[in-house]
């Protein structure tokens, strides 16, 4: 029990250090175009970092307490795993350089595993007792690398979050790119732009009524009202963002001709309000998932490992199982542990990536930066409704150079963005690695 309760600790102050790692990405914007104050923006991030509780679902949680099996691993390993990602956040933060603090925890998940594995069974096949049935793995397989989605949905796997470090910041950047595009037809006064701004508005509302979850079929109604359980359902809450947004954008752009480039420029500011808000929903609902998953993971693990033992109500968790139709269980306080370090994280700041993100990539005018989060936060309530766990930081720096790009390619200070992408390949088998490491080293004491 003592190790759990350490690795809970651990874990939350890596949530903690993960706000203020991850603070630039959803402020450098609104900084580097003096929208808001570099404190006014840290406040600002961090209330809607919080306020990202009330919006998201577990699905990233169980993606990542599903890293690694948990009948084959020990609590050792989720230790290692969780002070490796500690180290390199602090290195990366240290040197301003803007990586995932996603995927330092799935890489140090998953390489205090395969350690885990070499140093019980060497690199020969093993067997373990899963759901009353032995099974027979390879050393390699104490990762789950790649597990086809059910019913020709979504896979998942470690494979699948590699996939996103390109396919993030990719998607990203081209959502990026069109906004931006739209937005400067936007400007023009032709009636072109204006049909395609209405036919998008149509297209967005049928589109997101289509996703609605009735009340019929809400699980847990959080309130006797119909018209308000719809409105407040979690799955329900993230459609009517990616609605309120587009919609609103759609409207400036309706506008957007007829005013100077005075008014357009306060309007944008406005609007860069908006965007950095959603982008900080995001980033809240997406990271703090993550630690999540690692302590519902931890608590998995030693249920395991102390078969008949009786677990308090505060760390009664159960992993979802969608084979054998098996609802996930968590405590109210965890989630509300992990927003609120996240949150706490983000109001310490992270200036010397701030710098990075705001200027040193391209320059970013309130343009820009509308366009660029706006397109963040639609790339992250899309991943997340997918349950894959990405990088926010991936995320807004294609963003920014998806904005770059539409005013030339040069415009992109490649050889810095180069040297960021160098860093997103290398932070999870460095993460990997150094987990290992670790874990040989508390093997010894533990």
């Amino acid at each position: 029990m003592t190790i759990l309760i350490i690795i809970i600790v651990l874990a939350l102050i890596f949530d903690y250090i993960n706000g203020f790692h991850d603070a630039a990405n959803a402020i450098a914007t609104v900084v580097a175009t003096k929208v808001l104050t570099p404190f006014q923006a840290v406040v600002w991030a961090a209330f809607f970092n919080f306020l990202a509780y009330w919006v998201f679902g577990f699905g990233v949680a169980d993606t990542v307490a599903k890293t690694a099996h948990t009948t084959d691993i020990n609590l050792v390993v989720i230790l290692a795993g969780v002070i490796a990602a500690i180290c390199w956040n602090l290195l990366t933060w240290w040197l301003g350089i803007p990586s995932s603090s996603s995927h330092t925890l799935i890489g140090g998940f998953a390489g205090a595993a395969v350690a885990h594995a070499i140093y019980m069974h060497g690199f020969s096949d093993y067997t373990v007792i899963e759901n009353g049935v032995t099974v027979t793995r390879h050393w390699y397989e104490i990762v789950s690398w790649y597990k086809a989605g059910k019913d020709g949905g979504m896979p998942s796997g470690v494979f699948i979050i590699i996939a996103f470090i390109v396919l993030a910041p990719l998607v990203g950047a081209l959502a990026s790119y069109l906004i931006s595009i739209w937005l400067l037809n936007a400007s023009r006064k032709s009636i072109l732009p204006k049909i395609f701004t209405i036919a998008l508005m149509i297209a967005t509302i049928w589109f997101v009524y289509s996703q609605m979850v009735p009340y019929e079929k809400i699980e847990k109604p959080r309130f006797e009202s119909h018209f308000w359980s719809v409105a407040f359902d979690a799955h329900n809450i993230k459609w009517f963002l990616v609605a309120f947004i587009i919609l609103t954008v759609s409207a400036f752009c309706l506008l957007f001709s007829s005013l100077n480039l005075h008014q357009a420029d306060a309007a944008l500011k406005k609007m860069q309000l908006l965007s950095s808000a959603a982008f900080s929903l995001g980033h809240g609902g997406n990271d703090s998932q993550k630690v999540m998953g690692i302590i519902a993971a931890a608590v998995a693990v030693y249920i395991n490992t102390n078969p008949g033992v009786h677990m308090e109500s505060w760390l009664d968790v159960v992993l979802p199982n969608d084979d054998k139709g098996i609802k996930g269980v968590m405590p109210g306080w965890i989630p509300l542990a992990c927003y609120s370090a996240i949150a706490a994280g983000t109001l310490s700041g992270g200036w010397k990536i701030v710098k990075t993100m705001g200027s040193k990539i391209t320059k970013v005018s309130s343009f820009e930066g509308v366009a660029a989060e706006t397109a963040g936060a639609l790339t992250l309530y899309f991943t997340e409704h997918l349950k894959i766990p990405v990088s926010t930081t991936h995320t807004i720096t294609g963003s920014i150079i998806g904005v770059g790009l539409t005013k030339r390619v040069s415009a992109v200070r490649w050889g810095v963005t180069v040297s960021l992408i160098w860093a997103w390949v290398l932070t999870i088998p460095i993460s990997a690695i150094l987990a290992g490491l670790i874990y040989f080293v508390l093997s010894v004491f533990i």
